[in-house]
């Protein structure tokens, strides 16, 4: 009798506990529509030259988790961004971006979707990788 005592109040505890983070995705079934963050992983060069960029230098991002609303960013400007899948992101870069030497940051962004009100988690902002220009 004590075991089954045990094993239903462990039972309770797990349940209390799913109760109390529903708002997890992995829990709650309503967060189907919630967008994943980006994961950002390589770019296909890690340095360009200035010249490149004055010419409209193409910048494939690599990563995973990416959707049609994923953009690159670059410097703090959104760019315009070909999803090619959900492993790979497109753009080109122009002197309207980078307009001189140094070192760019880059990161993509998903935004969130319209599951905020259900208390699920969606989109957000990759980690940056660094762009030199030379």
């Amino acid at each position: 009798m004590k075991r089954t005592g045990a094993f239903l109040q462990s039972l309770s505890v797990l349940l209390l506990a799913l109760l109390v983070f529903q708002a997890c995705n992995a829990v709650n079934p309503l967060c189907g529509s919630a967008r994943p963050a980006p994961i950002i992983g390589s770019l296909s060069a890690s340095t360009i030259t200035l010249a490149e960029v004055q010419q409209g230098f193409v910048l494939n991002v690599y990563g995973a988790k990416f959707v049609s609303s994923s953009v690159v960013v670059i410097n703090g400007t959104d760019l315009n961004t070909v999803v090619t899948s959900s492993t790979q992101l497109q753009v080109t870069i122009t002197t309207a971006v980078i307009s001189a030497a140094g070192t760019a940051s880059v990161t993509v962004n998903t935004p969130s979707g319209n599951s905020g009100d259900l208390g699920c988690t969606s989109g957000g902002t990759s980690d940056a990788l660094v762009l030199t220009i030379t």
